[in-house]
């Protein structure tokens, strides 16, 4: 199977129709070397099918890292101490400064996640009116392109708390709808993805990367739709729902806790490396201009031999000169990711099991919820659980796991907003404000 690094360097074709100001438009642009929009939107090839499908993969990626920072900024998760003040200012709310809605924090994350939804509808109107492929192929691009359609529309809820879903025709866009209504519709597309998929045969048409390595068919990737239904009926309080979707998916409570899909990254043309990985401080250079650094909470509020803290952080050294900058400090620096090219974990089966804990909390299945729980924390080399068996101290059991399994990866900053809990934040300097919601992008024009 080929690997998106590889293929990713022979994207020039996709890079010129893809190149678009916002989420909602796209410049259709004739390449001579290879098919525009309009090429594909009638009688594509497979092999243009197929350069769409790369495409997805490849933009999926877009704007990760500040997604990451961002949110983990105002979450008190980390620091990111670089050159830009916007970075210790607009997003822990200096001195009462208002998040802008036209700075970067507010417009990359959506601005990618809507390149990646873009190339998704394509795909769907490529397939779906091309002779060149058999009912069943379609289905199968059909079925993959709604599944990563929904996926990316529910980091843009997690991160803004409201999308825009209809962005099929940039000059006749659907509404920016509230949570709840985007979400319901999200649910319902992965569904309609579902059936797709089980009408696509036994092989997809299209090669995926060796990040989707074990779930491209559509037998498996139809587990990976049934992981994220799971995740959207559990951000929906839907725990009978989530139960049900998880049977479906790769979802095993006793399996390995990184089994599932991943972004792969490379430093080939046209790629690009892993953007939240930093390059290690050394005594010698401890300020190195561009770090990202634990909030000291995270680490102080561990419990003791938590093995988390010790892989995803490390101790700048000498402990006595934490790192400085813009009024705060931090004593560790991040080791998430060992490499530039190291893999990101796109929906893992530890969080699976995480969201098995909430739904069998949501259900009632407190017995079940507290197994879960401990799995993780054996996992982590804690003792088991010893609190109270009650929905209440459960779910605080089971947002502490989250914040130490889940960490700097776009989830603490939700997880607080969605339970009320943000005003427990700690405050970093007297004036600092806590925000929760990244503010459409002024581009949008709300």
């Amino acid at each position: 199977m080929k690997n998106i690094i590889k293929k990713i360097t022979m994207l020039a074709w996709a890079c010129s129709i893809l190149v678009m100001a916002y989420s909602c438009s796209i410049d259709k642009v004739q390449d001579p070397d290879g098919p525009s929009v309009s090429g594909v939107q009638a009688n594509a090839s497979k092999g243009q099918l197929n350069e769409l499908v790369v495409g997805i993969e490849s933009t999926t990626r877009n704007g990760l890292g500040v997604e990451v920072t961002a949110s983990g900024s105002m979450a008190r998760e980390l620091y990111l101490f670089d050159a830009d003040p916007r970075n210790t200012g607009d997003v822990l709310g200096k001195d009462g400064i208002a998040l802008d809605n036209n700075s970067f924090y507010s417009t990359q994350q959506w601005n990618g996640n809507y390149r990646a939804t873009k190339n998704a509808n394509l795909l769907i109107e490529a397939a779906s009116n091309t002779e060149f492929v058999s009912e069943t192929e379609s289905n199968g691009y059909i079925g993959f392109a709604k599944t990563m359609k929904a996926y990316e529309l529910i980091q843009v809820l997690k991160s803004y708390n409201k999308a825009r879903l209809d962005v099929a025709d940039p000059d006749n866009l659907g509404p920016i709808l509230e949570f709840d209504d985007a979400l319901s519709q999200i649910r319902a597309l992965l569904d309609e993805a579902q059936g797709n998929l089980s009408s696509a045969g036994g092989s997809f048409a299209f090669p995926l990367s060796s990040g989707f390595s074990g779930f491209d068919t559509p037998a498996t990737f139809t587990q990976f739709n049934r992981a994220v239904a799971a995740l959207a009926a559990v951000y929906a309080g839907d725990g009978t729902s989530a139960l049900t979707a998880l049977t479906g998916s790769y979802f095993d409570i006793n399996g390995a806790l990184d089994l599932g899909p991943v972004h792969i990254f490379g430093l080939g043309g046209g790629d690009q490396a892993n953007p939240v990985f930093r390059v290690p401080s050394t005594p010698e250079n401890i300020n190195n201009g561009d770090q990202i650094i634990v909030h000291d909470s995270w680490i102080n509020e561990a419990e003791a031999g938590d093995m988390r803290v010790a892989t995803k952080a490390a101790p700048r050294l000498p402990l006595s000169d934490p790192s400085s900058q813009d009024g705060l400090t931090g004593t560790h620096e991040t080791r998430l990711y060992a490499t530039n090219v190291s893999p990101i974990q796109i929906l893992r089966n530890e969080e699976l099991i995480l969201l098995y804990a909430e739904a069998s909390i949501f259900a009632s299945n407190l017995q079940d919820a507290e197994d879960a729980l401990n799995t993780i924390r054996t996992s982590a080399a804690l003792p088991n659980y010893s609190g109270a068996q009650t929905a209440d101290a459960l779910t605080t059991e089971l947002l502490n796991q989250r914040r130490y399994s889940l960490w700097s990866e776009n989830h603490r900053m939700f997880d607080l907003r969605r339970y009320g809990l943000s005003s427990t934040l700690p405050i970093d300097r007297p004036g600092d404000v806590i925000y929760n919601v990244l503010p459409v992008p002024l581009s949008e024009n709300e």
